[in-house]
């Protein structure tokens, strides 16, 4: 009798766009997105990877490059709060979308240095599918995420030179 030959799923990554966009800035270097989008690619086999950002309407040259980078991009609406302050709090609609399409996708990349996907990661990490955490800051990552991803994390900085010598 025949087997049924289950398909390898694939593993999406989920971003938190202002945290990794602020962090970058924080550490004086400009992150090339292109090259960013073939490194999870490469590295880390990560075939659909959604960028969770506040949208401006100014920033609409931004999110072409994104969306030609390969990234799937999912907007919230920006609170301009007082003092000039926009405010675009992306962290549910993450942590709403891990579990949305969480059997679609082998393993998941999440990339923030946020503690309050602490529970998202030890989620992931109970079911087996946390693929690694990718932190844009050591110096600001959250205590709870290091706890909870263990093992599990990296530091943009442990891989930026690789991503900006990728040829293109």
């Amino acid at each position: 009798m025949p087997t049924k030959i289950e398909k390898i799923k694939p593993n999406y990554a989920f971003i938190d766009g202002q945290n990794l966009y602020q962090s970058i800035k924080e550490q004086n270097w400009e992150l090339d997105y292109r090259k960013f989008r073939v490194y999870l690619k490469e590295k880390y086999k990560v075939e659909k990877a959604y960028i969770f950002i506040g949208y401006i309407s100014e920033n609409q040259d931004l999110y072409t490059e994104l969306q030609e980078s390969g990234f799937l991009l999912k907007f919230k609406p920006v609170l301009h709060k007082e003092h000039g302050i926009k405010q675009g709090n992306v962290d549910a609609d993450l942590a709403l979308n891990v579990m949305r399409y969480y059997s679609e996708y082998e393993n998941a990349v999440i990339v923030t240095s946020d503690g309050d996907f602490d529970t998202t990661v030890r989620y992931l990490r109970k079911k087996k599918k946390l693929g690694i955490v990718l932190s844009p800051n050591i110096n600001k990552c959250s205590a709870l995420l290091k706890i909870e991803a263990q093992d599990k994390i990296d530091f943009v900085s442990n891989f930026r030179g690789k991503v900006e010598k990728l040829k293109l």
